[in-house]
């Protein structure tokens, strides 16, 4: 017997109701917003520079050497000091610069003042005569090099004059000026001046004739020519003949103040011979040398940094 099974119409129409719902799919999501797989992503860390490592022996080079050079004269002038006499022993010579530098610029009177007003009135007179012979003695050498007429009929007076000892030109200071304080200032221009004269012919003789040539096909004036040619390249040569000046200048302001008198470096120094204080004449040697490797180191930083060759 073959059994038929029917549907009745209400589970036909629920039939159909079940089959023609669809399951709802999952929107499809744009690729872009689209979370990356696989494992988070960290933030992007900028790479940090490598440390410098510090060249330990470069910096034994530099600081040791000076140690012991001060050692040793710390030790030779103990060693030759033992046996007593006049000359100070670095104990007593430190001792006195102590007591001396703990008031440097006191006044008791016009010859009576302490060592810091000495050093700033030389230092003063050296700013002035320095700073006169660089406003004379750089044009000068800008036009010995620069025309070979001028530099052959001043060529040979600057080499009989650039010898010449300081000395021998504070009379003639005395006899112009008729006052010390001028002829010291006159005797640091005429002996510092020749350096920076030197130095900066020597300078616009090596200017690159292609410079020259340049400029006279650009139709420059001769002051374009110096301002933007001759100056930036002639400028190392300058600045060591600027070095060279103030030493100079700051060697012949002991001599000078030493003949001349008043308030001064120099001037201390003697009077202080007079007293036979040898440990101040000591301490003084000290600062003289000290004040003026302060100024030439202070110009080599110049130089470096107006170099171009970096």
């Amino acid at each position: 017997m073959v059994s038929a099974v029917f549907h009745s119409p209400a589970d036909a129409s629920a039939e159909a109701m079940t089959v023609s719902v669809a399951t709802p799919r999952p929107l499809a999501r744009d690729a872009a917003h689209e979370p990356a797989a696989g494992p988070a992503a960290s933030p992007a860390v900028p790479d940090r520079p490598p440390r410098r490592r510090i060249d330990w022996r470069s910096v034994w080079m530099r600081v040791l050497p000076p140690l012991l050079g001060l050692g040793l004269l710390w030790l030779v002038w103990t060693v030759a000091t033992l046996k007593g006499g006049a000359f100070p022993t670095p104990g007593a010579t430190w001792d006195a610069a102590v007591q001396l530098f703990a008031d440097p610029f006191y006044r008791n009177g016009p010859n009576d003042q302490g060592i810091g007003w000495n050093i700033l009135n030389s230092l003063e007179r050296v700013g002035l005569g320095f700073g006169l012979a660089a406003a004379v003695g750089i044009p000068l050498g800008f036009i010995i090099g620069r025309f070979e007429f001028a530099s052959r009929m001043l060529s040979p007076l600057i080499s009989l004059l650039k010898p010449v000892s300081p000395l021998a030109w504070l009379p003639i200071g005395l006899l112009v000026f008729k006052s010390a304080n001028p002829a010291a200032i006159w005797t640091i221009f005429i002996c510092s001046i020749w350096p920076m004269v030197v130095n900066t012919a020597v300078g616009v003789q090596r200017v690159p004739q292609d410079y020259l040539n340049v400029a006279r096909v650009l139709r420059l004036s001769e002051w374009k020519l110096v301002t933007r040619i001759l100056f930036p390249a002639v400028l190392p040569y300058m600045l060591t003949g600027v070095r060279l000046s103030v030493g100079t200048a700051w060697l012949v302001i002991v001599a000078a103040e030493m003949l001349t008198g008043g308030v001064g470096i120099g001037f201390w120094v003697w009077d202080e011979w007079n007293n036979l204080n040898v440990r101040h004449i000591l301490i003084a040697i000290f600062v003289i040398g000290i004040v003026g490797l302060l100024l030439e180191w202070a110009l080599m930083a110049l130089a470096r940094r107006f170099s171009f060759d970096d």
